[in-house]
This record gives structure tokens, C-alpha cells and sequence, in this order.
């Protein structure tokens, strides 16, 4: 196993060093496009490819973005439907930042003839 392998595999999200302090008390919003998402179908292990947008108020915390990166490529090989994904991510973002508000669109690649988008909004 390559070096980004072991530590795609080790990574995880809710360790404490992958959260920085915000330093700006003020309100802002963080965009974050992450486009080359994949995960596997549960029931036919094909590969599904999305686009993450991530966007959130923080409020103490920030996330680094390398931690972002291992977490979001930590889905590669699991098998894992559009839903379960997305609503991870949300619910891990959302319980280690405790941001004002966040919000994270998973925009899956046509397959079969289906385009799916999963919007999950703390604000809604």
C-alpha cells in the first residue's frame, strides 16, 4: 500500500488536530467545492462520482482543508449510497465544527439515466 493510501485508510475526521481555531469572530461563509468525490453503489459496487459544495458560517472552528481532503477521499472504496454519504459528511462536519450554519450539496454524476443531488441545509 502506497504512503496516500495508508493514510487515506488511518484518516480520521474527528480527531481534534483536523479542526483549527477561527479567528475571526465576525460573520463569514466558507465555500468549498470538492469535485472529485467517489464512492461505491452498495448493491453493484460501481463506482459514483459527485461534486461536494460545501459552505458553512463557522463559528469556533474552521476545517483544515487536507483533513477535508482525506475524509472526502476516504469514501472511495466504501460502498455507501448517495444518501448515507451525504448525510455522513453533513453530520460529521457538522458535530466537529458547531458552525453557525452549514450546508453540503452532493451532486452525483448522471448514471443509468439518474441525476441525483442531495441538499442537506442546518438553516432549513
Amino acid at each position: 500500500m502506497k504512503y496516500g493510501e495508508q493514510e487515506i485508510e488511518a484518516f480520521n475526521i474527528d480527531e481534534k488536530e483536523n479542526y483549527w481555531d477561527n479567528n475571526h469572530p465576525k460573520n463569514y461563509t466558507i465555500d468549498i467545492e470538492l469535485p472529485e468525490f467517489m464512492c461505491r453503489c452498495p448493491r453493484s459496487g460501481y463506482p459514483d462520482f459527485a461534486t461536494i459544495k460545501l459552505s458553512y458560517s463557522p463559528d469556533k472552528f474552521v476545517v483544515e482543508l487536507k483533513a477535508l481532503k482525506l475524509y472526502i477521499n476516504s469514501f472511495m472504496n466504501r460502498h455507501i449510497s448517495h444518501e448515507d454519504s451525504a448525510n455522513e459528511i453533513f453530520d460529521a462536519l457538522n458535530r466537529n465544527l458547531k458552525p453557525k450554519w452549514i450546508k453540503v450539496v452532493a451532486d452525483f454524476n448522471p448514471r443509468g439515466n439518474v441525476h441525483t443531488v442531495i441538499t442537506i441545509d442546518s438553516r432549513v
